[in-house]
């Protein structure tokens, strides 16, 4: 899989850290930047040409990290055919997460969910709420999870794509 990697002066290090991680699973990686660390750098300069990059190909992936990971996803969002969700640390589900009233223990679940319900291509992280095992964790179990193709779902995509 290529993914795409971006990120302020807020996600620099998890950046770096991630980067090689992906590598080590066999990926190719595509830095989009910054390249140095510029504490008085903007969001919006790396994370656009990441999800920039977001096709149809489902071998294609972007990661845009900031201080929240909120803005980096407002801003990928604004692209056609980049879904971003945010990740900013584990959190267990409060009520059932599917049709069977099935309430997961995982902790990972709403990353899980992004992929196979939503079809997310860009995965933004709040570095100042993970730690950088969590977010290594977070995404090997992101880009391991396909999505579902159910009808329902493939409905949604369609429906947000079109607005």
């Amino acid at each position: 899989m290529k993914i795409y990697f971006g990120a302020d002066h807020a996600g620099y290090e998890l950046k770096s850290l991630l980067k090689r991680y992906a590598q080590e699973l066999g990926h190719e990686v595509v830095d989009c930047g910054n390249h140095n660390f510029e504490p008085d750098d903007n969001y919006p300069d790396f994370v656009v040409p990441v999800a920039r990059a977001m096709t149809d190909d489902d071998q294609i992936r972007g990661v845009v990290i900031g201080g929240s990971g909120q803005g980096e996803a407002m801003a990928a969002n604004k692209i056609p055919l980049a879904r971003a969700a945010v990740y900013y640390g584990a959190v267990l589900p409060k009520q059932a997460v599917d049709i069977t009233g099935r309430v997961s223990q995982d902790k990972y679940e709403i990353i899980r969910l992004s992929r196979s319900h939503n079809d997310s291509n860009v995965l933004s992280f709040g570095a100042r709420f993970v730690d950088p095992d969590e977010a290594k964790e977070c995404l090997k179990i992101w880009l391991e999870t396909p999505f579902s193709n159910t009808e329902r779902y493939v409905k949604r995509i369609k429906q947000v794509e079109a607005l």
